[in-house]
């Protein structure tokens, strides 16, 4: 696949990329495409990204990645998960890539299943019982940024 594509192919790779990828900037889009022999760009990826209506979302220490908007969750639902942070999450404990939160009784499950519809792709998935939540982050790494995200949202 090298040269130039047609828009709606260049724009198919775009997706693709942010799908599988941590993208951050323009910068590093062009990058990973021009890798992949794309010829492109920041003019030409900075109009794809409006065009595709990507969002930047936050995951973690001032950092943010491309997501397509219909898959990076509604913003209603961010900002419900953190008005359920605020009173329901008591504790947030975590093991290498797997978080532990717990909830006042009864409230886990509708605090994991708004968390599961921001659908972050650093969350593999989430359990729920009466009063704890068991989630799987993608990386070690990836589970530090939640838990410290995650504390930040509990105290508002």
């Amino acid at each position: 696949m090298a040269g130039t594509l047609s828009k709606e192919q260049r724009q198919k790779r775009i997706q693709d990329i942010i799908a599988r990828d941590s993208v951050s900037t323009q910068g590093e889009l062009v990058e990973r495409l021009q890798a992949e022999g794309i010829r492109v760009t920041q003019a030409t990826v900075s109009r794809d990204i409006n065009e595709l209506r990507l969002v930047r979302l936050p995951v973690g220490k001032g950092r943010h990645r491309y997501a397509l908007a219909q898959t990076a969750g509604h913003v209603g639902a961010q900002e419900e998960l953190a008005r359920l942070f605020q009173n329901f999450v008591h504790d947030i404990d975590r093991g290498e890539n797997m978080l532990v939160i717990r909830t006042a009784d009864g409230h886990a499950t509708g605090v994991a299943l708004v968390l599961d519809r921001v659908r972050r792709d650093d969350i593999i998935g989430t359990l729920a019982g009466e009063d704890t939540i068991f989630v799987v982050a993608r990386t070690t790494a990836d589970a530090e940024n939640i838990m410290e995200e995650f504390h930040a949202m509990m105290l508002g």
